[in-house]
C-alpha cells in the first residue's frame, strides 16, 4: 500500500463523537513509551502526523487520522506507567473500553510491544481483555533495531511461548523499528488485504 494522504480528522474522549464515516479503522495502542507515535508517524511518512515525546503518556485523547481517503487511523491512549494521575488512568481506562466496545468500523488493533522486554503483565492481560470481547488484534513489536540480531528472535520466541499458555494459536504479529523502517510494508499490506476482504 502506497499512503497518497495522512490528514488529522478529531480528537476526542467521548467514542459518539468519533468520525461517523463507515470506513475501516485501525487502533495503535501500547504501553506508555512503547514507540506509538514514531511507529505510525513512520507507517504514514510523515515526521509529525502523531505527537512524540520523551515523557510517557503524551497522547490522551482519541485521535483520528484519515488515510488515504478510505481508512481511518486511529491512535489510543498508552496505558500502563503514564505520569497521570490516578483519575485520569480510571478515564482512560472508560473511554478506551468504550472505544474497543462500541466501535463497530474497528477492523483490527495493533497492540504494540517493546520487543527489549520480558512478556508484561499488564500487555497479556490487555490482549485477554481483547481476545473476550472477540475484538480482532496483532502484535507489533516496536523497537526492533535496538537489539543485536541473536537477541531479537529469542525475545520474540520468549513471548511466544507466554502467549501459548493463554492463547491456542498465536496471533498475527509483525517486528517493527521506527528507525530503519523495518515492518513498514508489512504492516500496510496487512491492512491493505482487510480492506479488499471487507468490500
Amino acid at each position: 500500500m502506497k499512503i497518497k494522504s495522512a490528514e488529522f480528522v478529531i480528537s476526542n474522549t467521548d467514542v459518539f463523537k468519533c468520525p461517523k464515516e463507515n470506513l475501516p479503522e485501525y487502533a495503535f495502542i501500547g504501553r506508555s513509551n512503547v514507540g506509538k507515535s514514531s511507529l505510525i508517524n513512520m507507517l504514514t511518512n510523515h515526521k509529525s502526523l502523531a505527537k512524540t515525546s520523551g515523557k510517557p503518556g503524551k497522547t490522551q485523547l482519541i485521535n483520528h487520522f484519515i488515510i488515504n481517503k478510505n481508512w481511518f487511523l486511529v491512535d489510543l491512549p498508552g496505558y500502563g506507567y503514564a505520569s497521570v494521575s490516578k483519575d485520569k488512568r480510571k478515564t482512560f481506562q472508560k473511554f478506551i473500553k468504550d472505544y474497543f466496545n462500541k466501535r463497530m468500523q474497528l477492523a483490527c488493533t495493533f497492540v504494540l510491544i517493546d520487543s527489549r522486554h520480558a512478556p508484561q503483565k499488564i500487555d497479556l492481560e490487555f490482549m485477554e481483555f481483547l481476545g473476550i470481547n472477540g475484538i480482532p488484534f496483532c502484535i507489533v513489536f516496536t523497537k526492533a533495531d535496538k537489539l543485536n540480531k541473536s537477541t531479537l528472535p529469542k525475545n520474540i520466541e520468549i513471548y511466544k511461548k507466554e502467549l501459548l499458555e493463554y492463547w491456542e494459536e498465536l496471533p498475527t504479529y509483525f517486528i517493527s523499528s521506527s528507525t530503519d523502517k523495518t515492518g513498514r510494508e508489512e504492516i500496510l499490506d496487512f491492512i491493505q488485504n482487510v480492506n479488499d476482504s471487507m468490500k
